[in-house]
């Protein structure tokens, strides 16, 4: 059997962390050196997205940690110490910190992907000039006339710049179309329309 439906087997087609049925992926608990059972758990789109930093950190879809730390399948409990340690913010996640036990060998696995130290990072995600979330495929006004670099080009404030496109490793960076020509625009200048 794969490992992956052994996986499916064991979580009953649940997330392993919060429990949905929706949509589940295989995700492997770094840094490892192969897969198995104890380092790879089974987790739902929503979950990943907000481990992976690809969507803002939701502390209340996490409450969810309150029941998943005490699972007993090692990768389950790494990545529940993660989370609580990035929603150290939150009372209920130091108090529920405060309770769970790792052993020597966990407790290092956990801290070895950036636990404590580098994972309070916030998530990369792009947002416009009023904090929205900016997703590909957004409409954008802007909020400043622009001087285009290298062109002719002053896009008006008002502007209206359809079907974006989010820069990747730049969450202050966005591409539009505007009067025909592909531009790199700065998110605090943009404001999100709809």
């Amino acid at each position: 059997m794969k490992l992956e439906e052994q996986l499916l087997k064991r979580s009953e087609n649940q997330c392993e962390l919060c429990g949905s049925g929706e949509t589940l992926k295989l995700y492997e608990v770094p840094p490892q050196s192969s897969s198995n059972e104890d380092n790879c758990i089974m987790i739902c789109e929503k979950c990943l997205a907000q481990i992976d930093r690809k969507e803002e950190l939701d502390s209340k879809h996490w409450s969810c940690l309150t029941t998943s730390m005490w699972s007993e399948i090692p990768g389950v409990q790494v990545v529940a110490w993660r989370m609580l340690n990035r929603l150290s913010n939150e009372s209920w996640a130091m108090d529920n910190l405060d309770m769970m036990y790792l052993d020597e060998e966990r407790l290092a696995w956990a801290k070895a992907a950036g636990g404590l130290d580098n994972d309070t990072a916030a998530a990369e995600v792009h947002k416009d000039s009023l904090g929205a979330l900016l997703q590909t495929g957004d409409t954008v006004v802007l909020t400043k006339s622009l001087d285009v670099k290298g062109s002719q080009l002053n896009a008006k404030m008002g502007t209206v710049v359809k079907n974006i496109r989010l820069v990747d490793n730049n969450t202050d960076q966005i591409e539009g179309k505007i009067e025909g020509q592909v531009i790199v625009i700065l998110t605090k200048y943009v404001r999100k329309q709809g």
